[in-house]
């Protein structure tokens, strides 16, 4: 049921497109079954059907954000421009709620004849600005675009990149309910980037609906409240961003003949399951204490400090194991003082020879946003050049634990270089976690402690008042 607090609601929309072999058997659909109908013969197709998306069916909540992520070719920016309007669907419903303001193709919706200012003009009236409000808006549009003279220059002199500002800037002074964006916002450099996204959470913040497509896994968990993972035109699951992202990232780096098992598990799975987040900021642990209530500043290891969202990808010959975090006494820890120094430590086992070997850690956030890792070689070729098979090697990353009060998660990788190409190995993640302890005198706030000292000094004191006998008396 579509209700008022529902911004886009899709219903088993599917699409399907008709490939033709050779351009003349497009003439001979168009004429031959109709004259086979009109003598009782059984039509003939003379076309092959190419379904890019099948039964897809989600709600969208006005107000949230909304990743789409997927190989190339899995459907996504065909379900953009269907909800957009731009292209018909073949079967299913769409509803959406408000005004609709996209950036799809570069430059869709732009004629290259006309100028900058003239294509302001247009694209906005066709979001359904009258000309008293684009005229309005029309300052804060140019301002936001920056491309100077060139508004008043044909769009076909313009670069990719002057394209892109000039579309975003009149896309998001539209006042839209919802915003779609395809990948537009990677072409430009990274001050308009920045600009943009930061836009973006300003719309996020007065309520509009964001939808996108992104490539960049820390952009979808940064931005989005939940995302869809497109596969082969298919829905293969929904949920938080960061499961999503670790989903869509064991199917790309599975190997080709597994990929499909893969797949079946990752839809079965969300068939079956309810993707829930798996540590929200009101965590209790299993033994039954908050976990910003916790009053022992010494590092200890909590047994039932566990990750629930481990993914591993498929192996290629190696298989990672028994991760540790350990202090430098190599005592096992996973409950961390914050400023001092650790071991994250795992062994890898060697089922295959390898060739240029490197190993890999990441930590990241609850919510998946990535903090930072290393890297055992700076380069492919300072890695081991020669693993033997059934070698087992024990790696190990020191480091400083500069984060504030909460939980966190690690993963852990193996590349290697297999027909010329580097990959994976093996890579988990969510593989192993901690929780960093509050202190007592915190000055440190958000989620990494810089070591930032405060210092104030009054450069203006205030004069005391004194009485009117004092001053008499002085």
């Amino acid at each position: 049921m579509f209700s008022d607090d529902t911004a886009i609601q899709v219903q088993n929309l599917s699409k399907c497109y008709h490939i033709y072999p050779h351009p003349r058997d497009r003439l001979k659909q168009f004429v031959f079954p109709s004259l086979q109908q009109l003598f009782k013969q059984a039509p003939i197709r003379y076309f092959q059907e190419f379904w890019a998306l099948k039964n897809i069916s989600f709600d969208i909540k006005r107000g949230e954000t909304v990743g789409i992520v997927g190989h190339n070719g899995s459907g996504k920016s065909t379900l953009l421009q269907i909800i957009c309007g731009t292209l018909a669907l073949t079967s299913g419903s769409i509803k959406t709620n408000g005004r609709i303001a996209a950036l799809l193709e570069l430059g869709s919706g732009f004629n290259h004849e006309f100028t900058g200012s003239e294509n302001v003009y247009m694209n906005a009236a066709i979001l359904g600005l009258s000309k008293e409000e684009i005229g309005n808006r029309f300052d804060d549009i140019i301002d936001f675009a920056d491309i100077g003279d060139f508004i008043n220059q044909p769009i076909n002199t313009y670069s990719s990149g002057m394209i892109m500002r000039l579309a975003f800037a009149v896309a998001i002074n539209v006042d839209p309910r919802i915003l779609i964006v395809d990948e537009a916002l990677s072409v430009g450099d990274e001050l308009f980037q920045r600009k943009c996204f930061s836009r973006i959470e300003s719309l996020k913040a007065k309520g509009t609906t964001i939808l996108f497509v992104s490539h960049s896994g820390s952009t979808i968990v940064e931005l989005c409240d939940r995302a869809i993972l497109l596969d082969k035109g298919e829905m293969l699951a929904m949920g938080t961003p960061k499961n999503i992202f670790g989903k869509y990232q064991k199917l790309l780096y599975a190997p080709e003949e597994n990929r499909s098992i893969v797949r079946q598990e990752i839809l079965l799975n969300f068939l079956s399951e309810t993707e829930v987040e798996k540590f929200p900021d009101n965590f209790v642990s299993p033994v039954g204490k908050p976990a910003d209530k916790n009053n022992n500043l010494e590092e200890f290891y909590d047994p039932n400090l566990k990750p629930q969202s481990t993914i591993s990808y498929e192996s290629l010959g190696a298989y990672i194991e028994s991760p540790e975090i350990l202090t430098l006494s190599e005592d096992k820890v996973n409950c961390l003082k914050r400023g001092e120094k650790y071991r994250y430590r795992y062994k890898v086992r060697f089922k295959k020879d390898a060739h240029f070997v490197r190993f890999g850690m990441l930590i990241k956030t609850v919510s998946g946003l990535e903090l930072g890792g290393s890297i055992s070689a700076p380069h492919t070729n300072k890695g081991i050049s020669n693993v033997n098979q059934n070698s087992i090697i024990e790696v190990g990353f020191e480091f400083i634990c500069s984060l504030n009060s909460g939980d966190y998660f690690l993963n852990a990788g193996v590349t290697g270089v297999i027909n010329g190409e580097e990959t994976y190995l093996h890579r988990i993640l969510d593989f192993h976690m901690f929780r960093v302890l509050p202190t007592t005198t915190n000055y440190a706030t958000a989620i990494v402690d810089f070591q930032c000292k405060p210092s104030i000094q009054m450069l203006n004191p205030i004069e005391t008042k004194h009485s009117s006998s004092e001053k008499k008396n002085a």
